[in-house]
């Protein structure tokens, strides 16, 4: 679940890190209120979960109270990226002398924690790492021991900074780790943490990303997410618990388990085709997730066919199949189904699907094959 910037702002400055002053606003009105306390220049911030915004004049700057009110009704009628923009932040305008990135994320190869510095900020991390790799530091974390206040003053001296600013810097970064641990936190990133010309350290952009697995332990955050930035079809995949994630392509993609989907829409793509979405039902999916995970798949206009691939092994593919015939019997489909089932059950699941005389395949190859061939024709 992603956190708006305000909200993870607001999160960082209950961990001590500093934050500009600031306050977030619905109508043109409420900024230019926001602007008049803040007293001095302002930075107006689209609030909207995608990146970009800068590029597409989502953050601009403001003089006054007066300005404050038009920049924001300016920015409050746009779309970025084609989602609508219901908030900004108003931020006291900072006089940025340097601009740095921290940040922390699970690393999976080595199964720990890694913060991540550099005297690149302001820019994406993924361009630095393309442009100037040596200037990105990280330093694992041992879960047990957490983030030490050596580290902290290691990755201050390897970004460059100054001598006054160790203390500071370590002070961030230890509220940045415990902040990214006790909030279940897959990711956590300020971007720039920049230097005033009065030599003080802020966090002038934060990005938080929470793991929707840990939200049962913290309903304050689970309270925060902003279902308006969500599509009909992930507000409903998400009250199934199901995994699903929308894309450009022509053929829907449903399967069990996120290792299995990534490597049929590897395999689809290998074959010719592009997938129209990522989507998982998951270990365990009765008939009705089924039904759902087939309606949520049929209501994307772009879909020509469907490819369902399901390993039965806590699945049983006998109730895939039925929730596969409750779905088609709903919906109605006008497009072609490749279904591929193996594992527990799956005589039964082909028998009733071939009763509906629907298109089977024994294999992740041969299903590719078909329905790249039927999305074609």
């Amino acid at each position: 679940m992603k956190l708006h910037e305000y909200q993870s702002k607001q999160l960082f400055s209950r961990y001590g890190i500093p934050i500009p002053q600031g306050e977030v606003a619905s109508t043109p009105e409420e900024a230019r209120q926001a602007a008049e306390k803040i007293g001095r220049k302002v930075a107006i911030k689209a609030q909207v979960l995608v990146g970009g915004r800068g590029k597409a004049g989502g953050i601009r700057l403001a003089r006054d109270a007066a300005e404050a009110e038009k920049v924001a009704a300016d920015i409050l009628a746009m779309k970025i990226k084609g989602l609508p923009v219901r908030k900004v932040l108003v931020d006291e305008a900072l006089e940025i002398a340097k601009e740095l990135y921290l940040g922390v994320v699970i690393d999976r190869a080595q199964g720990k924690p890694v913060m991540m510095a550099s005297s690149e900020g302001g820019v994406d991390i993924e361009e630095v790492a393309r442009r100037s790799p040596e200037k990105i530091f990280k330093i694992a974390i041992d879960p047990l021991l957490g983030l030490k206040p050596y580290q902290a003053r290691e990755l201050a001296f390897c970004i460059g900074l100054e001598k006054e600013h160790l203390r500071p810097f370590s002070s961030i970064a230890l509220g940045l780790y415990k902040c990214f641990v006790e909030n279940d936190a897959s990711l956590a990133e300020i971007n720039p943490l920049v230097v005033t010309s009065e030599g003080k350290l802020i966090a002038a952009d934060a990005k938080v990303v929470i793991d929707d697995n840990a939200l049962y332990r913290h309903p304050d955050l689970a309270q925060m997410r902003d279902v308006d930035e969500e599509t009909p079809a992930e507000r409903e995949a998400r009250s199934f618990g199901i995994s699903y994630v929308q894309l450009d392509g022509e053929i829907g993609c449903m399967v069990n388990g996120a290792g299995l989907a990534m490597a049929t829409m590897d395999v689809i793509k290998l074959y010719g085709g592009n997938p129209a979405n990522f989507l998982d039902i998951g270990g365990g999916a009765k008939a009705e997730q089924v039904a759902a995970a087939l309606r949520i798949i049929l209501s994307d206009p772009k879909v020509k066919a469907v490819l369902i691939n399901i390993f039965g092994g806590i699945t049983r593919c006998d109730e895939v199949a039925r929730g596969i015939l409750t779905a088609l019997e709903e919906v109605k489909p006008k497009v072609p189904f490749v279904v591929r089932l193996v594992g527990t059950n799956e005589d039964e699941g082909r028998r009733l699907l071939a009763e509906a005389n629907m298109v089977t395949a024994t294999s992740l190859i041969e299903a590719a094959q078909k329905v790249v061939e039927l999305a074609k024709t």
